[in-house]
């Protein structure tokens, strides 16, 4: 009998920031599995099974002793390897003690785990997130640990930003969205999502940033997934008519909202996101003003994403048989849905799917 669920495991997540990781246990679940982390002496991350051999008792309720974790129930300690190393009251150590270690990477500031077979964990296939090096790209993002919905809503969320509209009213929402045509392309790994709006009144975010009153502007929003779960979104105004839609976009401003997305449970997600920009990289208030208005106190742009998303996960729950239904902005989510599935379909699983009439 083949499994169902909505994640494939073959797949890198990332499962914190780099900075969040020290020399402590620190406890994480992904694809519904329960892990610990920690970072050992030499600076590499450790992911282990949160549950010892003996008892079970989640490993991330014991300590470290030098790079070893010692359950906080009977005293069992487990290297970086996952293998026992000491039992209390005995010299013998049980051959089949070992709990499970998953293969870990460190790169463009998140740590990132591999939940499926660890004989396919190939570093070359973490994906693409150089924006958030720090690099020519700045800003610091942050974190929604255990956002209560499928994390397939959150792609479907960035995905199609006619929302924005509706949802983000005020701040980057803007009429022309609704109206504006848009492209979709895909491989066998990424769909890619291209809106161009010219010749409109920036939205009163993308206004102050550009500082050009009375301009009218061209906008894009490029948006470029990679499965199953990594979004990145190329987005800016330039003035109109100075050749942003041709390339040039040094009369306007560049930002991009990054997001790492990583299933929790079937119906949970930690959301890994920031928002990085190639002006003013050096205006340290910037970087806290930008960040404040996407997360702040409820207030802020994701903020208003994460009530929308959790409350449509409980609408879903109550209607488990009420299908969704596509329109034409659904083009690029449907495809990264599609790309999802034929990872999952490769795992020899089949997916879990919220019950839709999709439009081919």
């Amino acid at each position: 009998m083949t499994e169902a669920r909505p994640f494939p495991v073959n797949a890198w997540y990332a499962a914190a920031w780099a900075h969040e990781i020290k020399h402590e246990l620190a406890a994480r679940t992904i694809c519904n599995k329960d892990m610990v982390l920690y970072r050992r002496s030499d600076g590499q991350v450790t992911a282990l099974d949160d549950a010892c051999w003996h008892r079970l008792l989640p490993l991330s309720m014991g300590h470290l002793k030098g790079d070893e974790v010692v359950c906080g129930y009977h005293g069992l300690v487990f290297n970086a390897a996952g293998r026992c190393t000491y039992m209390p009251a005995q010299k013998t150590i049980n051959p089949s003690a070992c709990v499970r270690a998953y293969p870990v990477a460190e790169r463009h500031r998140l740590v990132w785990v591999w939940p499926g077979d660890p004989a396919l964990a190939d570093p070359g296939k973490i994906p693409d997130f150089h924006w958030n090096d720090g690099t020519d790209w700045v800003g610091e993002g942050g974190t929604f640990y255990s956002l209560k919905c499928d994390y397939r809503l959150v792609i479907d969320n960035l995905m199609d930003l006619t929302h924005e509209t509706y949802v983000h009213a005020g701040s980057i929402g803007d009429e022309a969205i609704t109206s504006a045509p848009f492209d979709v392309t895909h491989t066998d790994r990424t769909a890619t999502v291209t809106r161009w709006m010219t010749n409109i009144e920036p939205p009163p975010f993308w206004a102050k940033q550009l500082n050009r009153p009375g301009e009218h502007v061209d906008r894009w929003q490029i948006i470029y997934f990679q499965a199953p779960s990594t979004v990145v979104g190329d987005v800016g105004v330039a003035v109109t008519g100075t050749g942003a839609p041709q390339g040039d976009r040094s009369q306007g401003v560049n930002g991009a909202f990054l997001a790492a997305i990583t299933p929790e449970t079937d119906r949970s997600c930690h959301y890994f996101w920031n928002f990085v920009r190639t002006f003013r990289t050096d205006d340290e208030q910037l970087t806290k003003d930008i960040n404040k208005a996407h997360v702040n106190e409820g207030k802020g742009v994701y903020d208003q994403d994460h009530v929308v998303l959790e409350a449509q996960q409980v609408a879903i729950d109550k209607n488990p048989r009420m299908p969704f239904y596509n329109l034409n902005i659904d083009a690029g989510a449907l495809w990264a849905r599609k790309l999802i599935d034929r990872m999952l379909e490769a795992e020899g699983g089949h997916p879990v799917h919220i019950p839709s009439e999709a439009a081919e």
